[in-house]
């Protein structure tokens, strides 16, 4: 046994995954510490990976070589782009997994991590030192009484902080249904100075197929094309792909629900804390919109091999008898049998805002903070949060310099500016709003945005690295060729015609023709009438030839984003690179506030409390204007 570790990790969430991978890595000394080995990288609530901008996450955490892109390949069951009638900027891939296959593959890939060791228990205490006024983590103490020692620890308790679990009027404590929930470190922290809260979160209740009349429902079935999750070339979808089902709510099932409203902890004052407003219970759909007959519902399989599946858009609180009466009125589940209903859970969270965008608390060095401990939601957010902590942790034990992404370099960036600098009054899930330069920060090019850095890092493989640069080189040339070679009207005008395009009337170079809206590169190639040797089909050829193992069609998709979206892109970059001037403006550590007259008392209250590093982030927490940032460049001399 070895109880001296570089980092410990708390947690075998989505989190505490990634961060026990990327520091282990990285070359640390790795403890993982979970409740039970069996539920690693547990999908707790739907058994999907992606969706509106969480998908580009995903694709980031691959790009920087983390691992849940690649494990939700190889689990998928079906595979979805999600809003391609708009524009690439709001593209996000979405996955439908095997959870049980989900978890194995977690479980193979940690099992399988050089300096990453595993111990089953729960941690109940951290161990914090003092040094000239100084505090810093030193370790953990366990539920057996074993004690860890280590220079650095990352908690990602999830939802087991003081979790607790609503069933109507019965409530039972546990971070899980069926596990038990967390004691100890939340009062432990309050008393080392932190502030916590308590939040509230939901899931449905998970059916048996053999009870579903697949008839009288509409199928949604996946798509069947090239797209993956991973940027790496053995990304494949290996298992069977499955369809989800489409029904909906009606005027019975409201009337059922509304009747038994006072036995809602929603509605009876049983819960009291924050829960999110952008993916309501059902019970609070019906309230809030009250003039809707309707709400769509997603049935969703489980696994290939399992009946179970999961009733999306039915999230409920309310005791087990009524979700099951109300289930009985919508159509395809009148005969509906139950595997578990569904409840709410509450837990305890800390005010992100006590954390450096490192995410390193400010209060007690060596000690990282990720996942749902800082008021998020979501599998994705948190995967993101655990690599950044699991890299920033190990670069806290050796010395280097801490990974810190900009708001125009990932939604991983914006999303711990988001937390560090505004906090949370509900959970925090990730929207392309919230990303000003989304145009930037598409699903096709997270690679180049992150995979260089993250290489010299140490975390993204040479092999990740070598493959970055021979993509680079293979769009660089063909970007070369488009804006050089001409089409002749014999050549392109038949296929311009049928997509409704004019015919040109003489030579056009190629880059020009996929400026115009209904043309694709693919298209081009397929129904232009090539007539010379060096025509476009015949240049492709060659560069599929060129690119070995590289997917062509991912190389395609983004040589053709960047030419038709070249002048928001570069007006983008403009705008990014304007902000980034207050963000390369550093405030001094400690910096008093209280002394700044002329700055509001909001803006004094709140840059005392979170003490940003720079003025890019002071002028992102709510609460301080831009004359108060007017004054603070003044006294920082620009």
């Amino acid at each position: 046994m070895d109880f001296q570790y570089d980092v410990i990790v708390v947690g075998a969430g989505h989190a505490g995954c990634e961060a026990a991978s990327a520091s282990a890595r990285m070359g640390s000394k790795t403890l993982l510490i979970t409740m039970d080995m069996n539920t690693i990288g547990q999908m707790s609530c739907n058994p999907a990976v992606g969706g509106i901008a969480k998908g580009q996450i995903v694709r980031e955490i691959d790009a920087l070589g983390g691992q849940m892109g690649i494990i939700t390949d190889q689990t998928a069951i079906q595979f979805r782009i999600l809003n391609r009638s708009k524009g690439p900027a709001m593209w996000s891939p979405r996955s439908q997994s095997d959870r049980k296959e989900f978890i194995k593959a977690w479980i193979n890939t940690l099992s399988h991590t050089d300096n990453l060791h595993i111990w089953q228990d729960q941690v109940t205490e951290i161990i914090v030192e003092n040094d000239n006024n100084r505090r810093f983590i030193t370790g953990v103490k366990t539920s057996l009484g074993i004690t860890f020692h280590s220079k650095s620890v990352i908690l990602t308790n999830g939802t087991f902080l003081n979790g607790l679990l609503h069933f109507g009027k019965c409530q039972i404590a546990g971070g899980r249904i069926a596990e038990p929930a967390s004691k100890g470190i939340t009062e432990q922290l309050i008393s080392l100075g932190f502030n916590a809260d308590r939040m509230k979160t939901g899931t449905p209740a998970r059916i048996d197929k053999r009870s579903i009349n697949f008839d009288l429902l509409a199928e949604q079935q996946g798509d069947n094309d090239w797209h993956h999750f991973s940027y790496l070339p053995s990304a494949q979808r290996v298992l069977k792909q499955m369809s989800c089902w489409i029904t909906y709510t009606n005027t019975d099932t409201h009337e059922v629900l509304r009747d038994a409203l006072a036995d809602s902890p929603l509605f009876n004052g049983q819960i009291t804390s924050i829960g999110p407003r952008y993916c309501p219970s059902i019970e609070t759909k019906i309230v809030t919109f009250a003039d809707k007959d309707a709400h769509q519902l997603f049935l969703e399989p489980e696994g290939v091999d399992s009946n179970e599946y999961y009733v999306n858009g039915f999230s409920s609180s309310l005791p087990w008898d009524v979700q099951w009466r109300a289930l009985k009125t919508i159509k395809g589940l009148e005969n509906v049998q139950l595997y578990r209903p569904g409840y709410a859970i509450e837990y305890d969270f800390f005010d992100p805002t006590q954390l450096k965008h490192s995410l390193e608390t400010k209060i007690i060095a060596g000690l990282f903070f990720a996942g749902q401990i800082n008021g998020t939601t979501g599998y994705e957010e948190a995967a993101g949060q655990g690599l950044v902590a699991g890299v920033n942790a190990h670069q806290y034990v050796h010395g280097g310099e801490p990974l810190i992404m900009g708001r125009d370099e990932s939604y991983i960036g914006v999303l711990i500016d988001d937390l560090v600098n505004k906090g949370v009054d509900e959970p925090y899930r990730m929207f392309t709003s919230r990303a000003e330069h989304r145009i930037l920060l598409r699903q096709d090019n997270a690679d180049t945005r992150l995979t260089e850095r993250s290489y010299h890092l140490g975390l993204a493989d040479s092999n990740r690295y070598q493959l970055l640069q021979h993509k680079s080189a293979i769009i660089a040339h063909f970007n070369d060729y488009l804006s050089s070679t001409s089409a002749r009207p014999e050549e392109v005008n038949t296929y311009l015609e049928n997509v409704g395009e004019q015919p040109i009337k003489h030579r056009t170079r190629l880059s020009d023709l996929i400026l115009r809206p209904k043309v694709t590169i693919t298209e081009l190639i397929d129904n232009g009438q090539w007539t010379m040797d060096n025509g476009l089909s015949s240049f492709v050829d060659k560069i599929k030839a060129e690119s070995n193992s590289l997917p062509i069609h991912e190389i395609i998709e983004s040589v053709e984003i960047n030419i038709k979206y070249a002048g928001y892109i570069e007006r983008e970059r403009l705008a990014a690179d304007k902000l980034q001037r207050l963000d390369r403006i550093k405030i001094p550590v400690g910096y008093d506030y209280n002394n700044i007259q002329s700055i509001s008392t909001e803006a004094r209250q709140k840059l005392t409390r979170i003490q940003p590093t720079t003025i890019g982030e002071a002028s992102r927490i709510p609460g301080v204007s831009p004359n108060d940032i007017s004054v603070l460049l003044v006294l920082m001399g620009r």
